[in-house]
Parts: C-alpha cells; structure tokens; sequence
C-alpha cells in the first residue's frame, strides 16, 4: 500500500482487484456468500445472517465476529446496503447512516471473465480506529495507514479465496 498521509475525517479507503476465469453471475454466488468470507480474513473469525435472511437482499442484516492482536475481539452488525446480482454487493457496519465501514465487492465483465474489486471506506462512524486514534493523536496517519495496510492484505486473500472456489466450480 502506498502512503497517503490519510485521517479519519478524509474517510480513507482502500482496494484490491483481481480478475476471475468466469461470468459475472457464476462469481456472484461465491461473493454474495457472506459465510465464506471468513476463509479468506485473519481477523473476521464467523459471519452469519439474522432476522431469517438465509442470503443477500437489501437491508438484510448480519453478524460477524472478528478477533484481532492489536485492536481485541469484537462483533458487528452489518446492514446490506447494495445488492445487485453480478454487479455489486455492499454492506455498512453497524449503522448504515453513519456506518464505522462499508464493504464492497464489484463485478464488472472483462476480457471473457469478471474483474472482482473488493473495497472498504472507514468512517464516518466511529469504531475501534476511532478509539486508536483518540488515544494517540499525534500518530493519526501511521495508525490510519497500518489499518489500511493490514485491511488491504486480508482483502487480497479473501479475493485469492474467492478466485479459487469460483475457477474450481467452473
């Protein structure tokens, strides 16, 4: 990841990409299938649906827990905030007006296959960052870059995750 100098008040963000040997639509299971993606994370431990949902729609809401060295162990409620089968799939954490991040997975058609983008934006709510960087102020960027970085690498093997099942079932 390249430096930015970002703050949590400019709502960084990151992403990955990779490219996949199927359609759109054969990818779409695999990322919508918020149960897999703990596979791919060092941090997120399990995800699983509430309410009764059994798979992705608008609003519905979901649980995931996640475990990490520096930041402890936590659990979110996240709210499916964008899902449009083959294109799009996207979900803010806790609330989906000011959520602490939002998740999104893209799926764009692309030289016989699918390019898969895969991105996070921090902020506007608050969150254990928020919490890092309140304690420490003076190291706001360092401590916002070392997030994004360790995101950015659990999102490449998430996507390597992903890439794999999806050319497997193929």
């Amino acid at each position: 990841m390249e430096w930015t100098g970002a703050r949590l008040a400019d709502r960084p963000a990151t992403e990955v990409r990779t490219w996949i040997a199927a359609t759109p639509h054969q990818v779409w299971p695999v990322v919508s299938d918020i149960e897999q993606l703990p596979g791919g994370s060092s941090e997120l431990r399990a995800v699983h649906w509430l309410d009764g949902a059994t798979g992705p729609a608008l609003g519905a809401r979901f649980r995931g827990h996640n475990s990490n060295d520096v930041l402890g162990e936590w659990t979110t409620t996240s709210h499916v905030v964008e899902c449009e089968p083959g294109r799009a799939f996207a979900w803010a954490v806790q609330d989906p007006a000011e959520p602490n991040a939002t998740w999104r997975f893209a799926l764009t058609p692309r030289d016989g296959g699918t390019e898969l983008a895969y991105r996070v934006r921090i902020g506007p709510g608050r969150s254990g960052l928020t919490m890092a960087v309140e304690r420490m102020p003076e190291k706001e960027q360092k401590i916002v870059f070392r997030r994004l970085s360790d995101l950015e690498e659990d999102m490449g093997a998430t996507l390597e995750l992903l890439k794999r099942t999806v050319e497997r079932a193929v």
